[in-house]
C-alpha cells in the first residue's frame, strides 16, 4: 500500500535524509523517498493504519507532515503560493536593505540629513531586525534544527545572518571592543538567500508542467443524461453508466463507448498522433480527448481516478516522486555535509585569528563558508531532471514506470523485439489469390461466403477483401469451426471447406506441390490458407501481416544507437526471416514460446548483456518480466500494462529509441547537475575559507557568497528545465519535417461506411496514413514520401467516390 505526505520546513538534501529515515523507522514501511522538488513523501507500508505514526516520527524529527488525500492539483496550487509568498518576502525585504545598505556604505549620507553615526547605526540595526523579522522562517527552522543536533540549509543561513547582526549589536553597545557592525551583510545575507529561494520556486513550477498540463486536459464539467435529463457534472461525480453528451470543441471527461454519433476525435494530448481518429458506434474513446468536429454520445465505462488520463497523471507523478540510485550519492554526502561545514567554519574563524589577522576579518571568512554551503543544490540535482523528463516523456507518449527505470534505460546494450503487433501491425491482409482452375472471382466469392461466419483474423480480413472488391456473399448453412484446423459451410447445396493444409489432407483434397507453396509462402512472408469443394480444390489466398511504416526507420535508429537489435517470434523461420530482412534485423529467432523468450533474455542477460524487451504487454508477460527494462506498445487506453516499466502509448515502435535516447539525456543531465553541485561547493567553500588568499589575495566577502549560494540552486533548476527542449533522434526529427500532408476533398461519401472505404483505400497505399472527416468531407493524408495526386486520386475513384480537390 502506498501513502503519500506533505512535508514542511525542509530546506535541503540534509533535511531529505532525515525525514526519510524517520520514516523506515517506523514499524511497517517497507519503503520511504521524499523529493525536496515537490516537498512529499511516497512511503510504501503494510497498513494503512500505521500513517499517525508515520506523521508522529517525522515531527519528531522537526518537520511538519500531513497525509495526502487528493491528486496532483494541491502542489501545484502549493507550489503557486509558496512562490508568491518567497515574492513578497523578498520585496519587501528589499523595501528595508535599500536605505539599511546606503547608510552603511554611504557614511556621508547620514551626515547630509544630520544623523550622528550613532543613531545611523541604530536605524541599520532596526532595518537588519526589519528583515530578519520578515525572514524569520530561517530563524524558526534554523534553531529548530540546531537544538536538535539535525543542522540544515536554514541552520547555515541563521548562524551567517544571526552572527552578523549580533557581532554588529556588540559593535554598537560596546564600541571600545573595536567590533565593527554588519548589520548590512545580514540583511542581505537574508534578502538574497530569499531571492534565491523565490527564482527556485519559479523554476521548479516549471518542471512540472507536463503535469500541469495533462491536469488541465480534464474539462471543469461534463453535459450528462440521467433519467431523460440533460444536466452538468463536475468530472469526479461521473459514475459508470452516464451517457455523456460530447460536442465538437469539447473535452470528455470520462473513458467510455460511443453509443451514438460520429465524429473525429483529437488524441494527441495522450498518444501523440497529431492526426484526428474518426470515431462511430462501439469505438472508445478516452478522457482528455477533444472532439474536433461531429456529435457523440458516450456511455461511462471509467471514471475518476480510473480513467487513462488519472492513470498517465498518477504514472507520471509517481515515477516524478521516485528516487533513482544515484541520488543516493546526494543522500550520503548530506549527511555529514552540513556538520562538516560547521567545522569548517570554526576551523577557518580560529586560523585567520591565529595567523594575526583582524577579529572582523576572521569573523566575516567563517561567515561566508556557513553562508555559501548551502546543499541545496545537491538536493535539486537528480529530482529536477527526473520531473522534467518523465514529463517530456509523458508529452511524447511515453511513460515511465519510475526513476530507477529511468536510471537503467541508458544501460540497455540488447533490444529484444516481437514481431506480430510490434514490429508488424498484427492485422492481417489479403495478399494475393491463388486459383486452381476457377476464376479469382468465384475463388473470392465462396471463401469470403464461408469465412463470414468466423471472427478469425483471417476471416475478417478476407470478408473486408471481398466488400472492397464489390464481391455479393452467397447465404451459408450448417457452419462449422474445426479448430486448429479451418471452417466448413453447405453454400448452395454443396460443402465447402476452407483452413490449412492438414485440414485438406483430412479431407482427401488433392493439392499439387502444396509443400512448395507452403514454402514459396512463407519467404513471403505469408501465410496460405487452402479452399475445396467436396474433393475439389478451389485454389488458394495468402494473407500477409502488414509491417508498421515506421518500423524500419526504428531499427534504424536502435542501430544508430549502439544497440544488438533481434527479432523473437512464434512464428515460422521463413516468415520470420522475411519479416527481419525488411525491417534490418539479421538476428532472428522463429518458432519460440513465451517461456523460451523468457530463456532466451535470461541468457542473454548471463553473457553480460543489460536487455531490453518490447512487445505487447500480455502474450510477451513472462520476457517483460524478466528483462533488465520491458516496455510495451499500448493504444492509449492500454495504460495500465502491469509487466511493462515503460509504455509507449502510440504503439510507434520509434518510440522504443526516443524512450531509450531520452533517458540518456536526462542521466547526462543529473551527473552535470551533480557535478557542479559538488564543483561549486568544493572551490565556494575553499574561496569563502580564504585557501586562495595569500596566491592572490582573493576572498569572499558574506554578501556574495549569500548570491552564490542563492544562484547555485536556480542554475541546477534551470539547467534541468533544458530537457523540455528535448530533441527527438536525428533521422526521426528529419522525416517528421519532410513529411508530406495533403488534404482531399472527396465527393460521394454518405455514411461511415463510405469514410471507411476511401480510408482503407488511401491507406493501402505504400507508406500513406490516411484519416477521414466525412462531416468536412476531407481526407487528411500524410507520407514520409511524396505521393503523387494522380495515384490518390486513382485510389479513391477505385473505391467508389471522387476527388474535387487537393491541398
Amino acid at each position: 500500500m502506498i501513502l503519500k505526505f506533505d512535508i514542511t520546513s525542509m530546506s535541503c538534501a540534509a533535511c531529505v535524509l532525515r525525514v526519510e529515515r524517520a520514516a523506515r523507522g517506523v514499524l511497517g514501511v517497507k519503503k520511504a523517498e521524499v523529493s525536496l522538488l515537490t516537498n512529499t513523501l511516497v512511503a510504501e507500508v503494510t497498513d494503512a493504519l500505521i500513517a499517525p505514526q508515520i506523521i508522529d516520527a517525522i515531527r519528531k524529527a522537526g518537520y511538519g507532515a500531513s497525509l495526502q488525500n487528493q491528486s496532483v492539483q494541491p502542489f501545484h496550487k502549493k507550489a503557486a503560493d509558496e512562490a508568491l509568498q518567497l515574492k513578497k518576502q523578498f520585496l519587501f525585504s528589499l523595501c528595508l536593505l535599500t536605505p539599511l545598505f546606503l547608510l552603511a556604505m554611504i557614511p556621508q549620507l547620514a551626515s547630509f540629513f544630520g544623523i550622528s553615526p550613532t543613531v545611523s547605526a541604530v536605524i541599520q540595526l532596526i532595518l537588519a531586525l526589519g528583515v530578519a523579522g520578515i525572514n524569520r522562517s530561517f530563524f524558526v527552522r534554523g534553531v529548530k534544527h540546531l537544538l536538535g543536533l539535525a543542522p540544515n540549509m536554514d541552520s547555515l543561513v541563521t548562524l551567517g545572518s544571526g552572527a552578523s547582526i549580533l557581532f554588529g549589536m556588540i559593535g554598537l553597545f560596546f564600541p571600545h571592543l573595536f567590533v565593527p557592525a554588519y548589520f548590512e551583510s545580514a540583511a542581505m545575507i537574508l534578502t538574497l538567500v530569499t531571492l534565491g529561494k523565490w527564482l527556485e520556486a519559479r523554476a521548479k513550477r516549471k518542471t512540472t508542467g507536463a503535469i500541469i498540463a495533462l491536469v488541465k486536459l480534464l474539462p471543469e464539467a461534463a453535459c450528462v443524461r440521467r433519467n431523460g435529463r440533460e444536466f452538468l457534472l463536475a468530472p469526479q461525480d461521473l459514475r459508470v453508466g452516464d451517457i455523456l453528451l460530447w460536442r465538437a470543441g469539447q473535452r470528455i471527461a470520462a473513458d467510455g463507448r460511443v453509443v451514438l454519433g460520429q465524429g473525429a476525435v483529437d488524441e494527441a494530448a495522450l498518444t501523440g498522433e497529431s492526426i484526428p481518429q474518426e470515431k462511430t458506434e462501439n469505438n472508445h474513446v478516452s478522457a482528455g480527448t477533444l472532439l474536433v468536429s461531429g456529435y457523440l454520445e458516450v456511455y461511462v465505462e471509467r471514471a475518476g481516478a480510473d480513467t487513462t488520463l488519472a492513470k498517465m497523471i498518477e504514472r507520471v507523478e509517481q515515477a516524478s516522486s521516485g528516487k533513482a540510485p544515484i541520488a543516493r550519492l546526494a543522500d550520503k554526502v548530506s549527511a555529514f555535509f552540513v556538520p562538516l561545514v560547521l567545522g569548517i567554519a570554526v576551523v577557518t574563524f580560529l586560523s585567520w585569528y591565529w595567523l594575526g589577522f583582524p577579529f572582523s576579518q576572521a569573523v566575516m571568512a567563517a561567515i561566508s563558508v556557513l553562508v555559501i554551503s548551502c546543499p541545496c543544490a545537491l538536493g535539486l540535482a537528480t529530482p529536477t531532471a527526473i520531473t522534467v523528463g518523465v514529463g517530456t516523456a509523458a508529452k511524447l507518449g511515453i511513460l515511465i514506470k519510475s526513476a530507477e527505470i529511468l536510471e537503467r534505460t541508458p544501460q540497455v546494450q540488447t533490444v529484444i523485439l516481437d514481431k506480430t503487433g510490434t514490429v508488424t501491425s498484427g492485422q492481417m491482409r489479403v495478399f494475393r489469390l491463388f486459383p486452381a482452375e476457377s476464376s479469382p472471382e468465384k475463388l473470392l466469392t465462396l471463401a469470403a461466403s464461408l469465412e463470414k461466419q468466423s471472427n478469425h483474423p483471417f476471416a475478417q480480413a478476407l470478408v473486408l477483401y471481398a466488400n472492397e472488391k464489390g464481391i455479393d456473399l452467397l447465404e451459408s448453412s450448417q457452419f462449422r469451426i474445426i479448430p486448429g484446423r479451418g471452417v466448413e459451410a453447405v453454400i448452395e447445396g454443396n460443402k465447402v471447406f476452407g483452413g490449412n493444409l492438414t485440414f485438406m489432407r483430412e479431407q482427401n483434397v488433392p493439392i499439387a506441390q502444396a509443400e512448395q507453396l507452403l514454402s514459396q509462402a512463407a519467404s513471403k512472408g505469408c501465410t496460405p490458407l487452402f479452399f475445396a469443394s467436396k474433393t475439389d480444390f478451389l485454389g488458394s489466398i495468402w494473407f500477409s501481416d502488414t509491417l508498421k511504416p515506421t518500423s524500419k526507420e526504428a531499427v534504424t535508429l536502435l542501430k544508430n544507437l549502439g544497440l544488438r537489435v533481434l527479432l523473437v517470434t512464434g512464428d515460422n523461420v521463413q516468415t520470420a526471416t522475411y519479416v527481419g530482412t525488411q525491417v534490418g534485423i539479421n538476428e532472428v529467432k522463429a518458432g519460440v514460446l513465451p517461456q523460451e523468450k523468457q530463456a532466451l533474455v535470461c541468457t542473454l542477460q548471463r553473457q553480460g548483456n543489460v536487455v531490453a524487451m518490447v512487445g505487447d504487454g500480455i502474450n510477451d508477460a513472462p520476457a517483460l518480466a524478466g528483462a533488465d527494462v520491458s516496455m510495451a506498445l499500448g493504444s492509449g487506453t492500454d495504460v495500465a500494462v502491469e509487466s511493462a516499466d515503460i509504455v509507449l502509448m502510440q504503439a510507434d515502435l520509434r518510440q522504443v529509441a526516443a524512450a531509450i535516447w531520452l533517458s540518456r539525456a536526462v542521466m547526462r543531465n543529473i551527473r552535470q547537475n551533480l557535478f557542479w553541485a559538488f564543483f561549486y561547493n568544493v572551490i565556494g567553500i575553499a574561496l569563502a575559507a580564504g585557501v586562495f588568499y595569500p596566491f592572490f589575495g582573493w576572498q569572499l566577502s558574506p554578501m556574495f557568497a549569500a548570491a552564490a549560494m542563492s544562484l547555485s540552486s536556480v542554475c541546477v533548476v534551470t539547467n534541468a528545465l533544458r530537457l523540455r527542449f528535448f530533441k527527438l533522434p536525428y533521422q526521426w526529427a528529419e522525416t517528421e519535417k519532410k513529411q508530406m500532408k495533403k488534404i482531399l476533398t472527396i465527393q460521394g461519401m454518405m455514411c461511415g461506411h463510405c469514410a471507411a472505404h476511401v480510408e482503407r483505400a488511401l491507406n493501402a497505399l505504400e507508406g500513406v496514413v490516411a484519416k477521414v472527416d466525412l462531416q468536412q468531407r476531407v481526407a487528411v493524408v500524410q507520407s514520409a514520401q511524396e505521393v503523387p495526386d494522380d495515384i490518390l486520386c486513382q485510389a479513391v475513384q477505385n473505391a467508389g467516390y471522387e476527388v474535387v480537390s487537393i491541398q
